[in-house]
């Protein structure tokens, strides 16, 4: 798939830099001997859970027992000032993209068809001035610079995917209360976000599993542009760790 939808269109006003090989072959070739920093904090200067600092510590034992370079480090990233920026984006395009549905079907915005968390969200949207909207963007943009120039220094930054294990079925209940729900989204998360925003080339790998057997997933950042390299590491993992054949009783 990657393959299918690398490279820009023609006018695009941004685009990832085009991949030197496809990335089928890269995933044919071991990385190179990586500089990995591990982080175990969440990008809120908030602790893991105790299942997630293990999940990357046993992540960054097989990292090195590959010859990888891992040092603890924490980046220098504040998502808590990035994330009213990130709601503000999102709230903007929510609001957009809602419009021209109800459009194209000919009626008018209704509460009714779209969950509660959504529907708050697009009467936010409604209310982002165009100088906010440019402020957040610039925001980012920031936000990406910081990165790159910590990820100078270093070929990957690992941390867990999220700070905690799968929560149960319904935590998330978007027809619920709006701000039950949306501290808790702030809450749990606490790292994506950051990548989602900055364009980082990032990859969610199943290395731990909890005494449960949920799984915890570990997550691998990289350099913008640089997909071809986390897919390298990945198959190296998969290779060292198979998780193929875990598959859930039923």
């Amino acid at each position: 798939m990657l393959d299918c939808t690398a490279g820009r269109e023609p006018g695009d006003p941004y685009a990832a830099p085009t991949p030197e090989h496809s990335f089928v072959e890269a995933i044919s070739r071991p990385p190179k001997r990586l500089k990995i920093a591990m982080m175990l904090k969440d990008h809120r200067d908030n602790e893991l859970h105790p299942e997630c600092a293990k999940a990357v510590t046993g992540a960054a034992k097989l990292c090195a027992s590959l010859g990888h370079i891992v040092e603890a480090m924490d980046a220098p990233l504040d998502l808590v000032a990035l994330r009213p920026m990130n709601a503000m984006i999102a709230a903007a395009n929510t609001a957009r993209t809602l419009g021209l549905r109800w459009k194209a079907l000919g009626r008018e915005p209704n509460a009714k068809d779209v969950e509660s968390v959504t529907w708050a969200v697009y009467q936010r949207g409604l209310k982002v001035s165009g100088v906010e909207y440019v402020d957040a963007i610039a925001a980012v943009h920031a936000a990406g610079r910081k990165l790159a120039a910590f990820l100078a220094n270093w070929d990957v930054l690992l941390t867990t995917t999220l700070p905690a294990p799968p929560p149960k079925l319904g935590y998330f209940d978007q027809n619920g209360d709006v701000q039950t729900f949306t501290e808790r989204v702030t809450e749990y998360l606490s790292i994506t976000p950051l990548h989602n925003a900055t364009g980082t080339p990032a990859m969610s790998v199943p290395l731990h599993w909890t005494s449960e057997g949920l799984p915890v997933g570990v997550h691998f950042a990289g350099r913008y542009g640089e997909e071809a390299m986390l897919l390298r590491l990945a198959a190296q993992l998969e290779a060292a760790a198979p998780w193929f054949d875990r598959l859930p009783p039923l």
